[in-house]
């Protein structure tokens, strides 16, 4: 987002926000740390952990990542090289590998067919965005996943650990589609000057994922958080 303007179907949400996100970053970067995230050597393997960590955890698309590492594959021309079987067996880990393999492929193809990351980096995020939903495989959160930590783009990734933790915090409901809720994201943080975004997007995204894995699980750790005085549901979390 651009400007700072605010979409029609989001206004709602901001006018009735709690203030402070700033310091809801705060809380959770005194509390986890930088998170150097996202771990990979390249752009490229930033784009293939995207893909492979649909319905995974981090820590299986290491070790798949690491498979194709270890056979010299983490280049789009030597994964097309490869026969389908071997390709899905060197990602096995990552869990629904034939799915993910036949993904792989599209991405690769059409990764080359536009020239590659030189290319690809020179188009607008609108443009970048679009065409990455069209590849086969490639859905929003995966798309914004490549633009903000592949190609450095100042796009908000949301999941399913930001659907849990705002709305928990009361600034979104749970059924929030993924394009309001990643603008609402983006507009809320609209204050943060244009050549900071990338940075802050990034390391928020990190940190609400650290926060929903130890803290804000589908059974929430309140009493470990440094947000349940802010947050309804912490509040209202019997003291023990």
């Amino acid at each position: 987002m651009k400007g700072g303007d605010v979409p029609v179907d989001v206004q709602p949400l901001v006018d009735n926000m709690p203030p402070g996100l700033h310091d809801v970053f705060a809380v959770l970067k005194t509390a986890f740390g930088p998170q150097h995230w996202w771990p990979a050597d390249s752009a490229f393997e930033v784009m293939i952990g995207a893909i492979l960590t649909q319905n995974t955890s981090w820590s299986n698309v290491e070790r798949a990542v690491t498979g194709l590492r270890a056979h010299g594959c983490l280049d789009p021309t030597r994964i097309l090289s490869l026969e389908h079987d071997a390709l899905a067996e060197m990602i096995r880990p990552a869990g629904y590998f034939n799915v993910k393999a036949r993904r792989l492929v599209s991405f690769c193809q059409w990764y080359l067919e536009q020239g590659g990351y030189s290319e690809l980096s020179t188009w607008l995020d609108e443009r970048l965005r679009e065409a990455l939903l069209g590849v086969h495989g490639v859905g929003p959160e995966t798309a914004d996943d490549i633009l903000l930590y592949a190609f450095e783009r100042p796009v908000f990734v949301v999941d399913a650990y930001t659907r849990r933790f705002f709305s928990r915090l009361g600034l979104v409901t749970g059924n929030i589609p993924y394009e309001p809720l990643r603008r609402f994201a983006e507009t809320s943080l609209a204050f943060v000057p244009a050549d900071e975004r990338v940075g802050l997007y990034n390391e928020f995204h990190a940190l609400i994922v650290a926060q929903g894995k130890s803290i804000c699980r589908p059974k929430p750790r309140c009493g470990a958080c440094g947000l349940s005085q802010r947050c309804p549901v912490g509040r209202s979390e019997p003291a023990r």
